[in-house]
């Protein structure tokens, strides 16, 4: 295993079409141990090949649950909305609000070419429609309500204090 280079905003690889995977190749084995230790090490959530500059439909996503490879991935059902911060690990430093479904179920093959469905709601879901957006050649950031802002700029979440009135009631 060995990282790979994360290609950013602007490198035209990232905007193109991935091909499907016809059969799975012991360099495209290589390739998928590779996305899972350079999305590791680089802290994401989620990797799609053309984001290492290989135009091949895989993409590999972990949100906490354990890894997940997809390999010719598509969505197969979508229901709901959810607005939410997103980045990316090709526009590193920075984030913006995009409005995904809520739920979504996609079907794809497994890294031994097997078919299997994954179905997923809020973080999972946003997960799985920005890796496969990453097949068709789309980047988050032209999916963006408003603008893109640094992440060390963001909102912090207030943190709920008790006003000196329910002090005094409590």
């Amino acid at each position: 295993m060995a990282l790979r280079q994360i290609r950013t905003l602007g490198d035209p690889v990232l905007e193109k079409k991935c091909r499907e995977v016809k059969e799975m190749t012991p360099r495209l084995k290589e390739l998928v141990d590779d996305m899972l230790e350079t999305m590791y090490q680089a802290e994401g959530v989620g990797l799609a090949a053309p984001q290492v500059g290989v135009l091949r439909r895989i993409v590999v996503i972990d949100v906490g649950e354990g890894p997940i490879v997809m390999v010719n991935p598509q969505i197969v059902e979508q229901s709901g909305e959810q607005c939410g911060q997103e980045g990316c690990l090709s526009v590193p430093g920075q984030a913006g609000e995009v409005t995904r479904p809520n739920y979504v179920k996609a079907q794809a093959l497994d890294v031994n070419m097997q078919p299997f469905e994954v179905e997923g709601t809020e973080l999972l879901a946003r997960a799985i429609c920005h890796e496969l957006d990453h097949l068709e050649g789309i980047m988050y950031v032209t999916k963006v309500n408003g603008d893109l802002y640094n992440v060390e700029d963001a909102p912090e979440e207030e943190e709920e204090t008790e006003t000196e009135a329910e002090k005094e009631e409590n």
